[in-house]
């Protein structure tokens, strides 16, 4: 199982490494054992920590309130958990398969 995507029990787990200041918001694929993951967002005053959180709730079809950032508040490394997963983005989908 890849560490980077997990999902138990309707929670959906990421371990990513975050691209601040990108050009677009994209899920990147792996990087090691993490996602990489890029946002428009500049790593300012927790800007790109809030637009994150804003994304994935919206690509994984939750309220904001939904996704939690559980570690990496002031690190490019961070780890998220998504609560029940109205639906799962195609390459979170594709990471999913290739762990079980």
């Amino acid at each position: 199982m890849t560490g980077a995507v997990r999902l138990e029990q309707q929670r959906l787990y990421l371990s990513l490494y975050l691209q601040p200041r990108a050009s677009r918001d994209a899920f990147l694929g792996l990087h090691g054992d993490e996602l990489k993951v890029a946002i428009t967002a500049p790593p300012v005053d927790g800007k790109a920590n809030a637009h994150l959180l804003k994304w994935l709730a919206k690509q994984c079809g939750v309220a904001r309130s939904g996704v939690a950032l559980v570690a990496g508040d002031n690190s490019r490394h961070k780890r998220i958990v998504i609560e029940q997963p109205g639906q799962i983005p195609p390459a979170l989908a594709e990471l999913l398969g290739k762990a079980s």
